[in-house]
């Protein structure tokens, strides 16, 4: 037996007993469109959010559809890694050190910039050694900013890898089962985060913050990346039927919205993310944006400028992610919140999309030319302005 082999069994501490077949490796362009305008509709959950009037109803309708983004990022992540396994399978005594120090050092750098930030913003007078506890806290929970949970989820899936890969392995052959199952599990727990709040108090509202709050989109992304092949040809093949799902489920949403907004109930809670309903519409938008993707793909010139632009974005994304709320806290909270006496809602809105979409593309390429572009961006060291990778 080969000294290769012999390493794949014990990959996954013991729980990979044999290495799998590696697949032929092709980049997936679908997947990069999705991640780009799941980025894209993140910004846009946050600009709204610190933007919207406490009355309007048609931005806080968006801002409900708009929450699928959590549910598809996480599908998206486990796609990648076990797509990415399959592919390359490696020991995870190699591969947890690599992703967490992508992820990692960028999750603390950020976590202490905000931490200051929003110090600034609301002084505080505890100690210096009060101030460290509260940070390590933060960083703990990933609260340390209201998109730093991300992160924080995104590395309890890199640790949960091998029972993910296990998981796959053992019900290949009953996937739809698996993937009802998990369905059930988490529409459970999403109901009683909405409907029950007082039976979940022990989570002291970090729902957000654990994996088991997406544990069927995860599983989800695992399974289609387990079928990749035969996966992304039938969304191939089904494209109209897609964007007829995607149509129903967006009425069915904003139609479970209306309802409730009818009932009385406050605008903020009604559109929260973790919800039965949110799960349907996650789904629904998530393959609506990989058929958009497979279109794309299918039409792109590899010499494009279309092809160089979406290879540019999804290398600059993660950056982008993590200092656009940044600028959004620049622009609304520093100079005496002049943006919002200047403009008037709702067109604060989109004029405070459009510059924290710029911002955060400024500051991811600046901090890409600079030796801290892995603490500040997850991307090691690009060298020249808008180096990226090339891909055929």
């Amino acid at each position: 037996m080969s000294e290769k082999v012999t390493e794949h069994q014990e990959d996954g501490i013991g729980v990979i007993v044999a290495p799998p077949v590696p697949r032929e490796r092709q980049h997936l362009w679908e997947v990069d469109v999705v991640r780009i305008l799941t980025f894209l509709c993140v910004i846009g959950v946050h600009t709204i959010s610190a933007t919207a009037a406490r009355s309007d109803l048609s931005l806080y309708l968006l801002l409900g559809l708009l929450h699928f983004t959590r549910n598809v990022f996480f599908a998206l992540t486990a796609f990648v890694l076990v797509n990415s396994y399959l592919h390359r399978p490696v020991l995870m005594r190699r591969f947890w050190p690599r992703r967490f120090l992508l992820v990692g050092i960028p999750y603390v750098v950020w976590s202490a910039i905000y931490f200051v930030a929003n110090d600034l913003h609301t002084p505080s007078s505890a100690s210096i050694g009060q101030l460290f506890l509260k940070f390590l806290g933060e960083l703990v929970t990933g609260t340390a900013w209201y998109h730093l949970y991300f992160l924080l989820v995104t590395m309890q899936v890199y640790l949960l890898l091998p029972g993910i890969l296990w998981l796959v392995r053992k019900t290949r052959g009953r996937h739809w089962f698996t993937l009802g199952a998990g369905f059930v599990v988490q529409l459970v727990i999403v109901a009683l985060y909405f409907y029950w709040p007082a039976s979940v108090a022990f989570l002291h509202g970090l729902q957000g913050s654990y994996f088991f709050s997406y544990e069927f989109f995860i599983l989800a992304g695992a399974v289609a990346a387990d079928h990749a092949t035969e996966f992304l040809a039938w969304v191939r093949a089904h494209r109209p039927l897609i964007g007829w799902v995607v149509l129903g489920s967006a009425v069915l949403t904003i139609g479970v919205f209306l309802i409730a907004a009818a009932l009385g109930m406050v605008y903020s809670p009604l559109v929260a993310p973790l919800q039965p309903i949110m799960m349907l519409w996650g789904t629904a938008i998530g393959l609506g944006f990989l058929a958009i993707g497979t279109r794309w793909a299918d039409r792109r010139n590899p010499s494009g400028v279309g092809t160089r632009f979406v290879t540019l974005a999804s290398d600059r994304s993660f950056g982008i992610f993590l200092a656009h709320p940044l600028v959004i806290w620049l622009l609304l909270w520093v100079g005496d919140d002049w943006f919002e006496h200047a403009v008037p809602k709702p067109w604060l809105t989109l004029v405070i999309y459009l510059l924290v979409v710029a911002g955060a593309i400024a500051i991811t390429e600046a901090a890409r030319r600079t030796p801290l572009s892995l603490a500040l961006t997850g991307r090691r060291f690009g060298g020249r302005w808008f180096r990226t990778s090339t891909r055929q």
